[in-house]
């Protein structure tokens, strides 16, 4: 009797252990909500795991400069989280990067919504304004990261390079000096307030400003050239000569270099060595307009009228927008005897803005 008794209470436990286990249509509605929240939880978890190891990947081929890669990997981490805002601003950064302007609105546009208070997305949506030359809303969005942080050294000097290609030299100079006072360590913007400078014809504080980057980095060959410019204004043509030839042995292809130095030759009357510089910036840059045009000068004033003409014409078809090239063709074609030509490219000066092919246009061909 006592096999059977134990088989009975086998088998009492079994039905007992096993009524414990609620099957799921069994669940309180309780139950299954919590039961499916865990399952949501466990499914964003896995959602948010896999966009942070997108945007790793991301800033990885950031890093390297792989900017197209970089995009698509935080375009997949957005897609993972669309609530990541990081991913939005690092994609608008390698956008911009990657010249992307478009791309780059659209990305910053949706983070600005998330954060209206991002500073920093205010102002790389401005560089991506800027890169698309609407400045006037690069323009409100540098203002706008500057109110929200008007300690980013950045902000101020992108604003004032606005202001400097809308040739409000003083406002270049207002913002330069804020990004300066930022950070003193910002060659550029000492350098490009010496521009700004020079630009409002303060050769003495543009001077100054170059003199000073020069003093931080002795080889920057376009803060000496724009120092032998700065000189050559100011008449001292010696210190011209000297900035230029340090600016050409520091960088031996720099074409602007070569050109502006040809210019102070001119202007001394060493003709010869002009138009070895102004060759020389043209074996270099061989679609150098103003280096063209030159030579046309300097073979213009050695009588050599068919050269003069040839590198006339030359600058012209290179830049068509260069009344100096028109001005100088005209020149050549006078001499040789082409009335009719010389006053359609002195007429052609004019329009362009040229005084002196105003002027030889009133002289030579009437009305």
């Amino acid at each position: 009797m006592k096999p059977k008794t134990k088989s009975l209470i086998a088998i009492v436990m079994l039905v007992i252990t096993s009524s414990c286990f609620a099957q799921p249509d069994e669940l309180t509605p309780e139950e299954q909500a919590y039961r499916d929240s865990i399952a949501a939880l466990n499914e964003e978890n896995e959602a948010i795991a896999n966009s942070q190891e997108a945007y790793n990947r991301g800033v990885e081929f950031f890093g390297k400069e792989q900017y197209g890669a970089a995009i698509e990997e935080f375009r997949k981490s957005i897609q993972h989280d669309p609530n990541f805002t990081a991913a939005y601003y690092n994609k608008g950064v390698a956008e911009n990067e990657a010249a992307k302007y478009s791309d780059a609105v659209k990305s910053l546009d949706r983070l600005i919504t998330m954060k209206p208070a991002y500073s920093k997305a205010f102002f790389q949506r401005g560089r991506a304004y800027q890169g698309l030359n609407n400045y006037l809303d690069a323009e409100k969005d540098y203002q706008q990261s500057i109110r929200l942080d008007a300690t980013n050294p950045k902000a101020h000097y992108n604003y004032a390079t606005l202001r400097f290609l809308q040739h409000d030299y003083k406002g270049a100079v207002k913002s330069f000096t804020t990004a300066i006072d930022l950070n003193k360590d910002d060659v550029n913007a000492l350098n490009d307030r010496g521009s700004s400078y020079r630009m409002l014809g303060e050769y003495s504080k543009a001077l100054a400003d170059y003199e000073a980057v020069v003093s931080k980095n002795p080889n920057l060959a376009f803060v000496l050239n724009n120092i032998g410019t700065t000189k050559s204004k100011m008449k001292d043509y010696t210190g011209a000569l000297a900035a230029f030839n340090r600016a050409v042995s520091i960088d031996a292809n720099f074409h602007l270099a070569y050109n502006n130095r040809g210019v102070v030759q001119l202007n001394q009357g060493r003709l010869d060595d002009a138009i070895k510089d102004f060759k020389k910036a043209l074996s270099v840059k061989s679609d150098y307009a103003p280096a063209a045009s030159n030579l046309s000068g300097v073979y213009f004033k050695q009588k050599e009228y068919e050269k003069a003409l040839a590198s006339a014409n030359k600058a012209v078809k290179l830049d068509d927008t260069n009344a100096g090239a028109y001005v100088n063709r005209a020149n050549a074609r006078e001499m040789l005897r082409d009335m009719n030509g010389a006053c359609e490219d002195w007429h052609k000066a004019k329009e362009l803005g040229s005084k002196p092919g105003k002027n030889y246009y009133a002289g030579n061909c009437g009305n």
